[in-house]
């Protein structure tokens, strides 16, 4: 196994992108409690690197873990899953 392939790989919504090559992630995940068997939902964020500042408020992205590039920072945008749709990219579908 390479070492890409080790790497935790999260898939989440991008709920600010206020600070200058980064964006603060928010990545729900399901687990089932261990002695109730409850199924418990919860939210996470993290902020992760955006190298070229495409990601917008709202975008479903994929980041993935890396080496710490700052005190908060250890995770980098590696796609964008879906754009988030805007009132300005619906009237260009529509013409």
């Amino acid at each position: 196994m390479s070492d890409l392939e080790k790497r935790k790989v999260r898939e989440g919504l991008v709920v600010s992108d206020r600070m200058d090559k980064t964006v603060v992630v928010s990545v729900k995940t399901r687990k089932v409690h261990p002695l109730y068997r409850k199924a418990i939902r919860t939210t996470k964020k993290y902020k992760a690197h955006d190298e070229r500042g495409a990601c917008r408020v709202g975008d479903k992205v994929k980041i993935v873990e890396t080496r710490p590039l700052s005190k908060e920072k250890n995770w980098r945008v590696t796609e964008i899953i879906s754009k988030k749709e805007t009132a300005e990219s619906r009237l260009e579908q529509k013409e």
